[in-house]
């Protein structure tokens, strides 16, 4: 038996409730992410309350910047064992969901847990993001680009900020405080078509974890030339 009272509490500071249903949903995608992370790389953090706080409730806390209740189109990139889409998925069936990660073991990982979840309306991708945003596959097909990959503002915005419609918008999730790496993005940001809106800072619910939500709305189409081919976009920023 799992003890769930404080990641209702947790969900209720950010008007979130769930149905019996779907809190078992989270039980079973913890289970299976303590389960395969035995034998393949998912994540560090593998003791429950953590699991529930520092990946489910953190994932979640894009509801402060989102009305999450609106049927949106919405691309996880870099998503890892899942995070934030899959637990988005959970909380917000009506999402329409897009996991994409250049792991091929994780999105094994990813399709098990859909599978066993019975989760309808999302989907994996095997492979970069740099690949992906080409003209004529997902190019400019979502209102909403997320990721939690730890990477600079710069090089995170040309991997994402190509695959937001226009009058959408990216989000970065970030675990600390990004003033100057904000500041140095914002010339790349332009260039692709974005701008920048605000940071949302927070704590998770009930906790001193420090959160900031780096808010990017797409203003015009991202120049053909951009992403760049695999691996500049890191080792070459757009300054």
């Amino acid at each position: 038996m799992y003890h769930t009272d404080q990641f209702v509490k947790d969900l209720e500071q950010l008007n979130i409730s769930l149905t019996d249903n779907q809190i078992q949903q989270f039980l079973t995608y913890y289970e299976m992410l303590v389960e395969w992370n035995e034998f393949m790389n998912l994540t560090a953090i593998t003791e429950y309350e953590e699991v529930l706080k520092k990946h489910f409730v953190d994932s979640l806390t894009l509801i402060k910047a989102v009305d999450l209740t609106k049927n949106l189109s919405l691309i996880d990139i870099g998503t890892g064992a899942g995070f934030p889409g899959l637990p988005l998925k959970i909380a917000f069936p009506n999402l329409k969901i897009t996991l994409l990660d250049s792991l091929n073991k994780r999105i094994g990982f990813l399709n098990a847990v859909i599978e066993k979840l019975g989760l309808e309306n999302i989907e994996t991708i095997h492979g970069r993001a740099e690949d992906f945003a080409k003209p004529g596959k997902l190019r400019e097909k979502f209102d909403i680009c997320v990721s939690r990959a730890v990477a600079n503002m710069t090089t995170l915005s040309e991997y994402c900020l190509p695959f937001v419609k226009v009058g959408g918008e990216f989000i970065s999730y970030k675990s600390e405080k990004i003033v100057e790496e904000a500041e140095e993005a914002k010339k790349a940001i332009t260039i692709l078509g974005g701008k920048v809106n605000r940071q949302i800072e927070l704590y998770l619910p009930n906790s001193d974890i420090y959160r900031n939500l780096f808010i990017i709305d797409k203003k015009s189409i991202c120049p053909n030339k951009y992403p760049r081919k695999a691996g500049l976009p890191s080792k070459e920023p757009l300054r």
